[in-house]
């Protein structure tokens, strides 16, 4: 994986506003999961994922392209945490005319972030 930004929630305004590649929020939020890509084997390991994740899904899905991926993503949220994004950032949600499946399942991932980021007292 290349070079990632940090986890902070300027990387996830950045997601949100689509500033950063689909490749580079699909590997955040595969590197949060505990994948991890070797170049000695040209495999993923999955040694540090959560067996529901590693038993489904062996290579990490693409989120923007895998609408399963996404909604297993969604109810990995916590419910005290499903609000993150409009109570901690403000993010008022997208326009009716922005309600596509890549942007709405960007703000999922950026939500799920933001989501493993209280978890970890990071915000």
């Amino acid at each position: 994986m290349t070079d990632l930004p940090d986890l902070t929630t300027e990387t996830l305004w950045a997601i949100l506003n689509g500033d950063l590649a689909d490749d580079t929020v699909n590997q955040l939020v595969w590197q949060t999961l505990g994948y991890d890509y070797s170049l000695d084997t040209q495999t993923w390991q999955t040694q540090n994922v959560d067996d529901a994740w590693a038993q489904k899904y062996p290579e990490p899905p693409n989120f923007i392209e895998s609408r399963p991926a996404t909604v297993q993503l969604t109810r990995a949220i916590p419910k005290e945490n499903k609000q993150l994004l409009k109570t901690v950032l403000g993010f008022k949600g997208y326009s009716v005319d922005q309600l596509v499946p890549r942007l709405t399942r960007r703000a999922t991932m950026a939500n799920w972030l933001l989501s493993i980021m209280r978890d970890r007292g990071l915000i």
